[in-house]
Order: structure tokens, then sequence, then C-alpha cells
């Protein structure tokens, strides 16, 4: 059973520091270019880092995100192959966090007890189902805690309290806090609103909070990070590397952006 996002966290906090979380979508825009960026994001500050598993029914993805999945599946991406990549990445890196972001629907055709096991073999850490609810839980949550994968769960700003107390019940690692509502990309995080759901969510969790949807250049990183204990950029990530092309250009364009968030944290 693994504590990484524990011990990562416990660091930071430490550091006073907050951590930067990128997401980037496995396959795209091929296997090869993923495996290269998952090496080289912790160099450029990454703290943790989480991998968008595809689906051909997005609820919650804006445009970019989409198109992103749209490319990943084109490229072949599977379940196993996500698998593999987290595998040959934690042959170099022992450390870094690996959360998995997707939806139910793969996770369940592959087998939910299957998945578990493989995944925690693996060496990924966490998991975000984005449409599978707390009432719903129970298909997997066993075999989660078996395999000692964290249950983290998204936080929308619309829950009210008896929504929030149920939802950070079940939470662990850290809960992922939706600075915007919609979908991911469409708009940015207000800073103010954000810091009072933020401090209003703690009431209900001494998990780590990280803030994401909408966060999007280093200064919204910066504000956001004055509120959340980690930082999550998605969009703005994927589309620089929609826009690169080739291997070593897309890690170029990737890690100097990312370097660019991380030392404005």
């Amino acid at each position: 059973m693994s504590d990484r996002i524990e011990k990562t966290f416990a660091c930071l906090r430490a550091e006073k520091s907050a951590a930067l979380i990128p997401f980037i979508m496995s396959y795209d825009p091929d296997a090869e270019t993923t495996a290269a960026l998952l090496e080289a994001l912790p160099a450029a500050g990454a703290g943790l880092i989480e991998i968008g598993m595809p689906f051909s029914d997005p609820m919650a993805d804006g445009p970019v995100i989409q198109a992103a999945g749209k490319r990943a599946l084109d490229a072949g991406a599977t379940v196993s192959g996500i698998l593999e990549l987290v595998r040959n990445f934690r042959k170099k890196n022992n450390d870094t966090p690996i959360i998995l972001m997707g939806y139910f629907n793969p996770v369940y055709r592959y087998g939910n007890e299957t998945f578990c096991k493989d995944a925690a073999s693996a060496g990924v850490d966490g998991l975000i189902l984005v449409d599978l609810p707390p009432e719903e839980e129970h298909e997997i949550r066993p075999y989660l805690d078996e395999s000692g994968i964290r249950l983290i769960r998204l936080i929308a700003p619309t829950s009210d309290d008896a929504r929030l107390k149920l939802l950070t019940a079940s939470a662990s690692g850290f809960v992922y806090y939706i600075s915007v509502t919609g979908i991911t990309g469409a708009k940015s995080a207000d800073q103010e609103t954000l810091k009072k759901k933020i401090a209003h969510l703690r009431r209900f969790t001494a998990l780590p909070v990280a803030a994401g949807f909408g966060i999007k250049t280093p200064e919204q990183a910066k504000q956001a990070a004055e509120h959340a204990d980690a930082v999550v950029v998605g969009s703005a990530l994927v589309d620089v590397i929609s826009k690169a092309k080739g291997k070593d250009a897309v890690v170029k364009a990737a890690t100097g952006f990312v370097r660019s968030l991380a030392e404005a944290l």
C-alpha cells in the first residue's frame, strides 16, 4: 500500500508550499510521447501528476480535453496500455504520486476488482471517477481500499453542507475542489469566491484541498495556491501539448509551461 500522496503533501506542508498537479491525457498524441512527458514533468515542478483515461462520452470535459480524448482513442489508448505507462514510469520514479482521472465505464468494463489490483501493482496512487457518486461507490470501493488506492472526490461549488459532509466522508488522499461551475477550461476561477469556498470546505475535511478547473496562467495558479494545498492545471497544458508537433517539441513546450506554473507557486 503506497502512501506517496500523504508523504508528498506532508513535505509540502513542512515547506509551506502548494503542489502543482499537471493533467495530461494519456496517449495524446501517442503512448511514446506520454511516457516522455511523465518522465520529464517531475523535474519541471510537478508535485503529483494526473493522467486522463480517455472515454468516448465525457460529460465534464470542455472542448480542449474532449479533443485530446479523441486523439488518444484514435491513437489506440486502452486501460491496460495506460497502466503499462504507469508501470514503466515507476521503474525510474518511485516518489511522484500518479492519479488516474476518468469515467467509470472503462474501469467497469475492465473489471472493478481486476482494475484496482492491476492499477496498484502498476504504481497508481489515486483515482478520480468523475461520474461515480458516493451512492454508487460500493461497486468499487472495497477493491480500492484493499489495493490502497485513494478515492479522490470532486467537490462542486454548488454542493450544500449536507452534500459536502457526504462527499468528504468517503474521500481519501485529497479532495479536488472544482473552482468554476461547468466544464473544464470554459472560464477562469474567481479568486474571492475560491477563497470563501475553500475555507468553507475545510470545515468538513482535514484532507489537503486541490483546486482545479479554470486555472490557466501562472498568475491564476499563484492566487489559487494562496487558498489551496494544490493547484491542478489541465486544459491550458493540454492546449500547449496539442499545438506542438513531435515528441521532443511536445516535451519542451509542456515542461516549459509547467515550469512557469511551478515557479509562480
